[in-house]
């Protein structure tokens, strides 16, 4: 499941790291995006590697941001956990809109020169 969401970058957590049982070295960051929402607007996001952790390196805690994530559930000891893994992170311009302004001298005029009647009820 792949989802997207836009917010504030509130919080870089500090950099976990360690091994796994293979031996395999493993570093993941957590953030907290805040969206805004009147009821539970934080959300905890992780980044697992390298690679997902340079996502957010340049990035200052108050910024806009946009979110693509996945969601997942796993159960271990008959409860279940769910995790908002993020993969991919873009600086959003908080001036920006989501809709364009249109100048009205560019909207044309149609004119009901109509003097025929028709037969329709309306």
């Amino acid at each position: 499941m792949s989802l997207s969401i836009k917010g504030t970058l509130k919080k870089k957590l500090d950099i976990e790291q360690g091994t796994s049982k293979s031996g395999n070295e493993w570093k993941s960051q957590s953030f907290i995006l805040n969206t805004g929402e009147q009821y539970n607007p934080d959300i905890c996001f992780k980044l697992f590697g390298d690679e997902k952790i340079k996502l957010i390196e340049n990035l200052n805690e108050g910024e806009e941001i946009s979110v693509m994530f996945n969601l997942y559930s796993r159960e271990w000891n008959d409860k279940w956990y769910t995790s908002a893994d993020a993969w991919k992170i873009e600086k959003t311009d908080s001036n920006s809109q989501d809709f364009e302004i249109i100048d009205e001298s560019e909207i044309p005029v149609f004119e009901n020169n109509q003097t025929e009647e028709d037969d329709l009820p309306f």
